[in-house]
């Protein structure tokens, strides 16, 4: 039994029927590691925009934008809206990856710093990464979606079941009635045992009818099976079709939540006007003006690391197509945040005090089943596929060339062509499944968010040093990444399994936000040993944030910053520190060889010509004179290698910022409209 219609059921298997037939379509054309790994850099505008669109519009952004939004305001659609200060500079950064001629992101460890040793380890830590982070983290949202269009109704509800949603209830309504007046001692003592079980994610609002293996195997068979058979072509084609349903579907919440709630101007009405502020205050938002900085700051740096930029980009048919689809799709992800925003404001309005949701991840899940119908819910479900599937697809793509070039490849140097393709699709089955296993571990969406968000920095900034920087040196990519990955990765995780940190008075410590709910400081989440014991000892678990623990050590008080104070100290930490390691045992370490630094720059500065022919003509050109564009540089005769803009350059980039500007204006006036 479930909230689905016989209707819903239908459209889903339509969708279903469509990915498949477009991935035998493009299966013909799969033929060799180019064709089948980049649609054999044949892909236009089109192509490369919705590849783009689909890529950056994945289900987590919906579910994060919408219930960050929910939980803090409209600020909270910072944590993904401040990549529209990306949008200019992806004008120039996109022909990059297309003039390095490349496979694999991994490819250029090899051929700029002439280390094999470092392109195997970015293969195989993208590879993990990719798996248990952001094809997981996708399965986990569209699961959380899903999950919460799908409910059991009440009489199917066991006791351990019926027990969690009056438990919640009960608390959204002591939370209610503490606002109005005092509450009993208690009901004080009720409400601190309350609350900490629904730290512990014991507490529910709904009940799903929805089996999570079940789910899992229907999509990932489906994403799993035109990939395999068409690849990267394949993986367009559907980029294109799914593009369109993630569109609709970005749309659909929006004028039945109006229309749910009053109007328009109940929006305005209800919704508290400090959660209509775009710039949020310290104390009422996570995203302030000095939040948003320091994201954006990190997110620039990782955003030069993502191993799809190369897969994608190299598949275009020329520059101009690059970077095209790599600005225009991002900006269609940015409109369609918008909406995704909108909806957050529409749940404060439906859900807020006593109806308060215990998750709220589900918000996008729950809006869905209130207000839409039959067809049009299976439809919805469709949509959040596509985002998922889009997202999962150009990943799996870019993992399977990783481990066929730069992992399975090196070790099979007698490998042919077939072999290195047969090889990618085997890889696809493995990744797929393990995205799956690893989504059925994971929990809590915005923490998942967070790190995503920094976990390749200390790559993304070696790889933008490596286009822009002679004096860069393998010996320094290797000191920034161990480095980083120690303070980002490691030892917060392995932090909580150690008694005497968990357990330290000085790391897990609490403050209280607004509503009275307890907020954790250097641990993402921090607990009573007891949950029924309101004075019992209190215990971190999860990440502990190394970064605040680093700012302690300076002199900085970090348990009376603010939560938004304390989420930007922590992503400077992160994007300054692998940046001091990576320039400093540069200056320190061997110059790379002048040879190699030479062909690098020198392929960097020749644009790709219209054929393959005639762009192996120009490369001969370049390998026998690598200075033939040094004229260009805008400081000769130093390390820095950067060029003069020219014509397009300019054109596109003004263009860029214009749009960038009309985009945050709409937002701005639309939000204007809502307290009119």
């Amino acid at each position: 039994m479930s909230t689905l219609h016989v209707v819903d059921y239908l459209i889903l298997a339509a969708y279903f029927v469509v990915l498949i037939t477009f991935g035998k379509i493009a299966a013909k054309g799969a033929k060799g590691g180019e064709g089948y790994f980049l649609a054999g850099r044949k892909l236009g505008k089109v192509y490369q925009f919705f590849l783009n669109f689909g890529n950056s519009v994945a289900a987590n952004d919906t579910v994060s934008t919408s219930s960050l939004v929910y939980q803090q305001g409209v600020s909270g659609v910072w944590v993904g809206f401040q990549m529209i200060f990306l949008n200019p500079y992806y004008w120039f950064m996109f022909p990059w990856y297309r003039r390095a001629r490349l496979t694999t992101m991994a490819d250029i460890f090899h051929e700029r710093l002439g280390s094999a040793r470092l392109a195997l380890f970015y293969a195989a830590f993208q590879i993990t990464m990719a798996v248990a982070v952001t094809m997981a983290f996708g399965n986990l949202v569209s699961y959380k979606i899903s999950a919460a269009l799908v409910t059991k109704p009440e009489a199917a509800w066991t006791a351990a079941e019926a027990e969690s949603v009056a438990a919640y209830r009960e608390m959204a309504r002591l939370e209610n009635d503490e606002r109005g007046h005092a509450l009993t001692s208690g009901q004080q003592t009720r409400l601190a045992v309350l609350r900490e079980r629904h730290a512990r994610g014991e507490l529910n609002n709904y009940v799903t009818a929805l089996e999570p293996w079940s789910f899992y195997l229907v999509y990932t068979v489906a994403v799993g099976f035109y990939i395999i058979l068409g690849g990267m072509a394949a993986t367009a084609l559907n980029e294109a079709f799914q593009g369109i349903l993630i569109m609709i579907f970005s749309l659909l919440l929006i004028p039945a939540g109006i229309a749910a709630i009053g109007g328009w101007d109940q929006l305005g009405a209800v919704v508290p006007p400090a959660k209509l502020d775009l710039f949020g205050a310290a104390g009422v938002s996570d995203f302030t003006g000095w939040t948003i900085a320091a994201v954006f700051f990190a997110t620039v740096l990782q955003a030069h690391a993502m191993p799809h930029n190369m897969s994608i980009a190299s598949s275009a048919r020329n520059e101009f197509a690059a970077r095209f689809g790599a600005v225009a799709g991002t900006f269609g992800k940015r409109l369609v945040t918008i909406m995704w925003a909108f909806c957050g404001l529409i749940a404060i309005a439906m859900f807020s005090g006593a109806d308060t949701l215990a998750d709220p991840d589900s918000v996008w899940g729950t809006m869905s089943r209130q207000l839409l119908g039959p067809g049009w819910l299976g439809l919805m479900l469709a949509g959040v596929l596509a985002a998922n599937m889009s997202t999962v697809a150009s990943q799996a793509m870019a993992v399977s060339a990783l481990f066929a070039r730069n992992v399975y490849a090196p070790f099979r140097r007698a490998a042919s062509d077939a072999d290195i393709v047969r090889a990618g699709r085997y890889t696809l089955v493995v990744v797929l499944i393990l995205g799956v296993v690893v989504a059925t571990k994971l929990s809590d969406v915005y923490t998942i968010l967070q790190f995503a968000m920094t976990i390749n920095v200390p790559f993304g900034a070696s790889i933008l040093l490596m286009f822009i920087w002679r004096r860069l040196t393998a010996a320094a990519v290797w000191t920034a990444v161990i480095g980083s990955a120690s303070v980002n990765i490691v030892f917060p995780l392995v932090a909580q399994h150690i008694p005497a940190l968990a357990e330290s008075p000085m790391l897990a410590v609490r403050t209280v936000d607004a509503s009275g709910r307890p907020m954790p400081v250097y641990f993402e989440t921090v607990v009573r040993q007891d949950a029924r014991n309101p004075g019992s000892a209190l215990v971190g678990r999860d990440r502990l944030h190394v970064e605040l623990v680093m700012l302690r050590a300076v002199g900085v008080d970090v348990v009376h910053l603010s939560p938004a104070g304390r989420l930007a100290g922590r992503f400077f930490i992160d994007g300054l520190f692998p940046l001091v390691l990576l320039i400093g045992v540069s200056l320190v370490t061997r110059t790379p060889p002048r040879e190699r630094v030479d062909q690098w720059c020198g392929k960097m500065k020749t644009p790709v010509a219209p054929t393959a022919l005639l762009d192996e003509k120009e490369m001969a050109l370049t390998r026998r004179d690598p200075h033939r564009f040094d004229h260009t540089m805008l400081l000769p005769r130093s390390n820095w290698e950067w060029t003069r803009w020219t014509k397009e350059d300019t054109v596109g980039f003004l263009i860029s910022c214009v749009v960038t500007l009309a985009i945050i204006g709409l937002f701005v006036g639309l939000l204007k409209l809502v307290t009119l």
